[in-house]
């Protein structure tokens, strides 16, 4: 959800005039709350106090257009209190709840009214647009101040009510696809992205960078957004409203990135969806850093958050050494010929095919008979793409790692006997 709002809107249904100047303002109007909880906690004022300059490299900027996030409806409640204050306060030098009155509003587009001593790629009267830091005073206000390094200039192309509804979500979207994930429009032609939680803001700006570099995207959402999601180029759709999405997404083929947007137990079980053995990546937006730091503090939270993602990490780990695309063969009596070459044709060749592994593979055997013998080569060789290698080499039993180990093992418990 975001809802993207003019000031000059705001400010007629309160009927109050004001001045463009803001080197003769020491007060402005904005959307304040004084302490953390629910709607009721909102309050409009004419008294806020008005930004000031602290910095040479920072700039004044009138807003003309403010987008609210969910992130800000979270704040609301006192989400990342304890992790903003550090943010605004590093050395705990000033009381708890100085950060009252505060302003919500992540993105703005405006004018810069005023500029710093080292701003050099903005002048005053430019038009920009930013997506405000948490831990900074937002855009729901009549002016905010920003670093130079935080701001861009605004298209032409888009009005300031259209520009306000972009930087956070979009730069959010790009952070996780290219930051992250490793992505480009380089090299995410014709890969499979999934994404959980597609409707929403960063769900919907991924989509479309994404369709734009050629990817192939299927996306979660519920009924209601599935033609909005087709608009905006999704190939495939699965209903999270008709049901758990776990099972219909594990019939479809695996992805090469998951961006998790949802959170839950989805870390569970999407990592599972992932192509095994190619380097894929699973995404989530949802940490439990800022839950943490908000429960335990500042130490115990970095430390509760470093533990819960190195298990989370292992879990992972772990089920993946156990889902390689070879099979387990079971043998039934002795170990012949047809028993091998059926374990070759059935488990190695598919595995090779399944992993894309071409010409950069190789079958080590040992030197036994039905092992090195031609049919086995033939069977393997047999209806194998001309780009696809095969290489079968016969090793002597004095290099064979299990038969070094057997004797090593053979010979320590000679000497522990003896």
């Amino acid at each position: 959800l975001l809802i993207c709002l003019r000031w000059d809107i705001i400010k007629l249904l309160h009927g109050t005039q004001f001045s463009t100047s803001s080197r003769c303002m020491t007060v402005m109007p904005a959307w304040v709350i004084d302490k953390y909880g629910s709607n009721d906690v909102l309050r409009f004022t004419k008294n806020a106090s008005f930004p000031v300059i602290d910095y040479p490299n920072e700039v004044i900027v009138k807003v003309f257009a403010a987008g609210l996030n969910p992130i800000d409806v979270s704040m609301r409640g006192g989400y990342g209190a304890a992790t903003m204050s550090m943010k605004r306060d590093p050395l705990n030098i000033k009381q708890s709840g100085n950060e009252f009155p505060l302003i919500l509003g992540r993105d703005v587009s405006g004018v810069i009214m005023e500029c710093g001593l080292d701003v050099k790629y903005f002048r005053e009267r430019d038009e920009v647009w930013a997506a405000i830091p948490p831990w900074k005073q937002g855009s729901l206000a009549e002016f905010v101040v920003l670093s130079g390094n935080e701001i861009s200039h605004k298209p032409k192309s888009l009005s300031h009510t259209e520009a306000a509804a972009i930087p956070y979500v979009a730069t959010t979207a790009w952070s996780a696809l290219v930051n992250t994930g490793g992505l480009s429009k380089d090299n995410c032609a014709k890969k499979r992205i999934l994404i959980l939680g597609g409707s929403g803001g960063v769900g919907t700006f991924a989509i479309q960078m994404l369709k734009a570099w050629g990817a192939h995207v299927t996306v979660t959402c519920s009924q209601n957004a599935e033609q909005f999601a087709r608009e905006l180029g999704v190939d495939h759709v699965v209903d999270y409203t008709a049901g758990p999405v776990e099972e219909p997404l594990s019939a479809l083929e695996k992805f090469d990135l998951i961006l998790d947007n949802v959170g839950g137990d989805t870390e569970g079980w999407a990592p599972s969806l992932l192509k095994p053995w190619t380097g894929a990546k699973f995404v989530t937006l949802v940490t439990p850093f800022i839950e943490n730091t908000d429960r335990l503090g500042i130490a115990d939270g970095m430390m509760k958050t470093a533990t819960t993602v190195a298990t989370r990490a292992l879990k992972v780990i772990m089920a993946e050494q156990h889902r390689g695309p070879g099979q387990l063969a079971v043998i039934d009596g002795t170990m012949i010929s047809a028993v091998y070459q059926k374990i070759l044709k059935e488990n190695v060749r598919p595995s090779v095919r399944d992993l894309k592994l071409k010409r950069t593979w190789v079958l080590q055997q040992d030197n036994d008979p039905k092992y090195t013998r031609r049919s086995t080569s033939e069977c393997l060789r047999k209806k194998t793409k001309q780009n696809e290698g095969l290489e079968c080499r016969s090793q002597s039993p004095d290099l064979s790692p299990i038969e070094m180990l057997w004797r090593d093992l053979n010979k320590a418990q000679t000497l522990q006997c003896g």
